[in-house]
C-alpha cells in the first residue's frame, strides 16, 4: 500500500472512529440530495474528516458539537494546523462543510437546535419583529435592518437588564442618532435610522407609554430626493443591452429573461427571484406578482417579448428540478431558487456585456416608468404599474414627463412667445 492510499484509510478511519460516525452516511447523502458535484462532495467529506480527528483529540462528545466548537477549530486549530495526510487548510471550504454538517446533526436530532437568547433586549426584539410581521407587514429584510438599528440603542441603554422605556431621554435619543448618522455617507442612510426608532416609538406609544418627547427628538435629516432626475437608460441604450443577451453563451437565456422582467415589468430583483412557475397565466397573458414589497397580490399584462424570454429559459436552459421557482440555481443546492443578489449581479453582468456604463439594477425599472410616461400614461397609471402605496413616490417621475411639462411651461422673460 502506497503512502497516500495509506494517508486515505486512516482519513477514513478518523471519520468512522469519531463521534459524527454514524452520520457520515446522512451527511454524504445530505450534499448529493441537493446535487452537489462528486469533486465538492468528496471535498466536504475531507473536511468533515479533518474536523472529526479534531474532536477525537479534543476528545469532544457529539452533544458539544456546535458553532463555537467549529469557531475555535476555524480559529485557532486551521492556521497552525500540523495534521499529517491530504489535510487542506482552506478556512471558507471548512466552514461550508461544517455548516453543512451542524444541519445534518440537528435535522437527525443528534445535537440541540442553536440556543435562543433571552436576554430582556432579546425578547423585546423578538415582540416588536412579531408586531412588525403581522401588524405593519414589513417585509423580512425591511425588519432585519430595524431590529438591528433599535437593538444597538436598547443594548447601550440597557445591556442585560430588563428594558424600561422611561429610561430612555430625548438626550440619549439624540447622542444616538449622532452616532449612527456618523456611520453613513449619505443622508438616505441616517433617514433610515430616523425611521427605524421612529417606528420603534410608536410602537412602545401603542402599549401605552409615554414617547412623545422621544420621536420629537429625531429629525430626518435633509435629503432633497426630488432635487435630480432619475436616471433611465436612453432608447440607444436600450436597444444595445437587448441586443447584447443574444448571444448564446452559458446562462444567457436566464439572464435575457431576468432583465426582460426588470425592463418590461419594472419588477424588483426580489420580485423577480420569488417568481413561481405557477404566477404565469400563458393563456390570459398575466404574471401574478405575490410577494411585492407592499404584500398584496398583484396581476399584470405579460409583454410577448418577456413571455418568449422566460420561455426560451424554461424550455432549453433551466436546470431539471422539482422546485416550482422560475430562475433556479445552476450549481448546487441546485434544488434552491435563486436570490435577489444574483439578480441584481445577473444585470451588472448584462450592462458590462453591452459596454453600458451603469451597475444598478434598479436602473431598468427606472426605464420602464419613463417608457410609459413616453407613450402617454399618467401618473396614477405609472404608479399602479410600479405598485407604490403613495403617488408621493411617483411623483419623482413627473420631471421625466417632458410632454406635460411642455404644456404648462412659462415662456422665458423677454421672449417673443
Amino acid at each position: 500500500m502506497d503512502t497516500a492510499q495509506h494517508s486515505r484509510v486512516i482519513e477514513v478511519d478518523w471519520l468512522a472512529a469519531s463521534p459524527i460516525g454514524p452520520h457520515a452516511v446522512a451527511f454524504k447523502h445530505h450534499l448529493t440530495e441537493r446535487r452537489y458535484a462528486a469533486h465538492t462532495v468528496s471535498s466536504y467529506i475531507a473536511e468533515v474528516t479533518h474536523f472529526a480527528r479534531w474532536v477525537c483529540t479534543r476528545r469532544l462528545p457529539l452533544a458539544r458539537i456546535d458553532e463555537v466548537s467549529v469557531a475555535i477549530f476555524l480559529d485557532d486549530h486551521l492556521p497552525s494546523c500540523a495534521c499529517t495526510g491530504h489535510t487542506r487548510h482552506d478556512r471558507a471550504d471548512h466552514s461550508a462543510a461544517l455548516g453543512h454538517l451542524l444541519a445534518v446533526l440537528r435535522a437527525q436530532g443528534a445535537i440541540a437546535q442553536p440556543p435562543v437568547s433571552t436576554t430582556p433586549v432579546d425578547e423585546e426584539l423578538r415582540r416588536y419583529d412579531d408586531h412588525m410581521n403581522h401588524v405593519r407587514g414589513l417585509a423580512p429584510k425591511s425588519r432585519t435592518m430595524v431590529l438591528r438599528i433599535v437593538g444597538r440603542l436598547l443594548a447601550e441603554r440597557f445591556g442585560g437588564h430588563a428594558v424600561d422605556i422611561k429610561a430612555i431621554t430625548p438626550e440619549h435619543v439624540r447622542r444616538f442618532f449622532a452616532e449612527q448618522a456618523a456611520l453613513h455617507s449619505k443622508p438616505a442612510g441616517a433617514g433610515s435610522v430616523v425611521s427605524s426608532l421612529r417606528g420603534y416609538f410608536r410602537y412602545r406609544a401603542s402599549l401605552g407609554d409615554l414617547v412623545h418627547g422621544l420621536i420629537g427628538a429625531l429629525a430626518y435629516p435633509a435629503n432633497w430626493a426630488l432635487s435630480s432626475l432619475p436616471k433611465k437608460l436612453t432608447d440607444e441604450e436600450v436597444a444595445q443591452l437587448v441586443g447584447s443577451l443574444n448571444n448564446p453563451c452559458r446562462a444567457m437565456r436566464r439572464a435575457c429573461a431576468i432583465v426582460r422582467c426588470a425592463l418590461d415589468l419594472g419588477l424588483r430583483s426580489i420580485e423577480v427571484a420569488q417568481l413561481s412557475l405557477d404566477d404565469i397565466d400563458w393563456h390570459a397573458g398575466t404574471i401574478t406578482l405575490r410577494h411585492t414589497k407592499g404584500r398584496r397580490v398583484d396581476i399584470l399584462p405579460l409583454p410577448v417579448a418577456t413571455g418568449e424570454a422566460i420561455a426560451r429559459y424554461l424550455e432549453l436552459e433551466r436546470p431539471k428540478t422539482t422546485n416550482r421557482a422560475i430562475f433556479v440555481r445552476n450549481v448546487a443546492p441546485r434544488d434552491a431558487p435563486i436570490g435577489a443578489d444574483l439578480i441584481r449581479i445577473t444585470i451588472r453582468q448584462a450592462y458590462a456585456r453591452a459596454g453600458l456604463p451603469y451597475t444598478r439594477s434598479h436602473l431598468l425599472r427606472h426605464t420602464m416608468a419613463n417608457r410609459l410616461l413616453a407613450s402617454g400614461s399618467t401618473l396614477k397609471e405609472v404608479a399602479d404599474v410600479l405598485r407604490h402605496r403613495s403617488l408621493n413616490t411617483t411623483m419623482i417621475y413627473a420631471k421625466l414627463d417632458s410632454r406635460s411639462l411642455a404644456a404648462v411651461a412659462l415662456p422665458w422673460p423677454g421672449s417673443a412667445s
